[in-house]
């Protein structure tokens, strides 16, 4: 009696009886009933407590000591003496048509929301794959309104297009919806079904343009501002494609000690080390046209740090100067972007947001996805992306 006592309290199961514990090497079976109560007739709403007969029905529950567990439930099937209706005695713990326990659905569920594959979930429940594809049929995301900050950003698709798009809350933290493209037709069905638009005051992106065309389209009272990440990226591949171009003039060797370096190449001179500023300016002697593009990143950087928006300005425009003087044609184009993108890229020193929320969101998108062999079904992949970042 105590070893069933303690089973039931193990089990949690409100009302129930345990009768008998049955177990082998792979399986735990429970013998379950429920304590007998008055019901009322769902036909015609009339008191009884008649029992016409009994049937038993074996259910999965949450995995025991590594055991695949089943709850062996003899349930009543009452008779109304009214109108002789027969229906099955209520239950807390298994909903309607399912044959697993409401906690094994949310275990389920809840493993759900780590970037584990759905054949790795299946293992740890003691479910089949289907099983768990079945539950996770059941979980649905729906966004209704717009924040007051959005983000924008893009990651690589999984089936379909080349890229599918993100949209975040940074200043809640909060992944509002996966979409399908990126493409402005995509865009423009998705964001004209929002009554709130006019809501949204700050619209964090990259330099993509049909990004710009739908902010200016359907956010009119929005800022634009370019996330800091994507316009420094634009100065480092300048400056790589000058490295790359003054490497290829060296022997072998020294090739090589170029290509090993490029890290420090591209770290801020700030954070270098002694002995990492020590290598650096070896490397800037023996090229004077890298040491210019070098000097080039950096005073872009003393931009990026401006504190405000009139020393942003102030050292933007000392920066486009001092790219004319150094006469480097690998900064044309990045030069010709960061002036097309002016406007956008100084509202970002007076918007306290960026797309770095995102980014990371992004990083564990390419963990599920690798852990997940790729998600190919949209639908789904969009599904467990708001699941995991729900959780």
């Amino acid at each position: 009696m105590l070893y069933k006592d303690y089973t039931r309290e193990l089990l949690g199961l409100k009302d129930v009886i345990v009768t008998n514990v049955d177990q082998n090497d792979n399986e735990i079976i429970i013998h379950i009933q429920i304590q007998k109560m008055p019901h009322n007739c769902p036909r015609c709403n009339s008191p009884t407590n008649k029992v016409h007969d009994y049937r038993e029905q074996k259910i999965k529950d949450i995995a025991f000591c590594g055991k695949k567990t089943y709850l062996l439930l003899k349930k009543r099937r009452f008779a109304c003496s009214q109108c002789s209706k027969r229906f099955y005695e209520r239950n807390t713990f298994l909903p309607r048509y399912h044959r697993m326990t409401s906690r094994l659905v949310h275990y389920i569920l809840s493993e759900l929301r780590e970037t584990y594959s759905m054949t790795t979930v299946s293992k740890k429940a003691n479910v089949s794959v289907p099983t768990v594809c079945r539950v996770f049929n059941y979980v649905s995301y729906t966004n209704k309104s717009l924040p007051q900050v959005l983000s924008i950003d893009e990651f690589k698709g999984n089936a379909g297009t080349k890229y599918q798009c993100i949209l975040t809350d940074p200043h809640n933290k909060r992944v509002l919806d996966i979409l399908k493209s990126r493409e402005s037709s995509d865009l423009c069905d998705y964001f004209k079904r929002f009554d709130n638009r006019n809501n949204v005051k700050y619209f964090v992106m990259d330099m993509w343009k049909p990004y710009r065309e739908i902010a200016e389209t359907f956010f009119k009272n929005a800022t634009i501002v370019i996330d800091k990440y994507h316009f420094i990226r634009q100065i480092l591949w300048a400056f790589e494609r000058v490295r790359k171009s003054e490497q290829k003039k060296f022997l072998k060797q020294r090739r090589i000690y170029f290509k090993q370096s490029k890290r420090l190449l591209l770290k801020r001179m700030r954070y270098l080390t002694d002995y990492e500023k020590s290598i650096v300016e070896s490397m800037l002697r023996i090229s004077p046209r890298l040491k210019e593009a070098y000097l080039l990143k950096e005073k872009f950087y003393e931009f990026v740090d401006s504190k405000d928006l009139c020393e942003a300005k102030k050292n933007l425009k000392a920066w486009y100067l001092y790219i004319g003087i150094a006469q480097i044609p690998e900064f044309n184009e990045c030069l010709k972007t960061i002036s097309n993108w002016e406007k956008y890229i100084l509202n970002s020193f007076i918007c306290p947001y960026t797309n770095g929320f995102t980014e990371g969101v992004n990083n564990k998108i390419k963990v599920l996805k690798r852990n997940a062999y790729g998600l190919r079904n949209f639908g789904r992949f969009r599904s467990r992306i708001l699941h995991v970042m729900a959780g």
